[in-house]
């Protein structure tokens, strides 16, 4: 599917305030995330409006990319950047697209899977969990038990299955977001 990706310079709709009292938990979040990442992702720092949503979103983002899941990582990067790509979400594109590459995947490999997830640079068994999951989140509808019964012929458990399609959806929700809101870059909101 070719997505359209918005590159206009829109001033973020909202720049987030962290409300009075809740400073020190904030800052404790963002910290642990630069300390992690390199930098504070401005997608991220979106969320410090609502310190409590911004702590869920995190621990969603621990348990995907820290040991929680038993999904390989660049599966679960992947999942998050072709749902971002359908999406049409230029910041969660340019960040998973800067993961994959810090996982010494090349961009050309990387973006190839956009127009077909059968060449994206995963094991076979990851391209097919990686399909399910993008399907899930475009036309959930379409699902059927032939689909599940594929996928747990590739041996993933039902846990996996459902991981990967919290993952695609939770990075759905993510995207709509930032696309809301117009934080489209890092530095939007600086």
């Amino acid at each position: 599917m070719q997505q359209t990706v918005s590159t206009s310079n829109h001033k973020p709709l909202l720049v987030p305030r962290i409300p009075e009292g809740d400073e020190a938990m904030v800052d404790g979040i963002l910290k642990n995330i630069e300390d992690y990442v390199g930098y504070v992702p401005d997608g991220l720092r979106l969320y410090s409006i609502s310190p409590p949503l911004l702590e869920n979103h995190v621990r969603n983002i621990v348990y995907f990319n820290m040991g929680g899941t038993t999904l390989p990582r660049p599966l679960c990067t992947m999942i998050r950047y072709l749902v971002s790509w359908h999406a049409g979400c230029s910041f969660c594109i340019d960040l998973n697209e800067a993961f994959m590459l810090d996982m010494d995947y090349s961009l050309e490999e990387v973006r190839a899977a956009r127009d077909n997830p059968d060449v994206a640079p995963l094991a076979e068994r990851e391209r097919v969990l990686l399909k399910f999951a993008v399907r899930a989140v475009d036309d959930p509808g379409s699902i059927s038990e032939a689909d599940m019964e594929e996928v747990r012929n590739h041996g993933w458990t039902d846990r996996e299955i459902f991981d990967a399609v919290a993952q695609a959806a939770g990075n759905r929700s993510f995207n709509i977001m930032l696309r809301t809101f117009k934080v489209e870059h890092q530095g939007d909101l600086s």
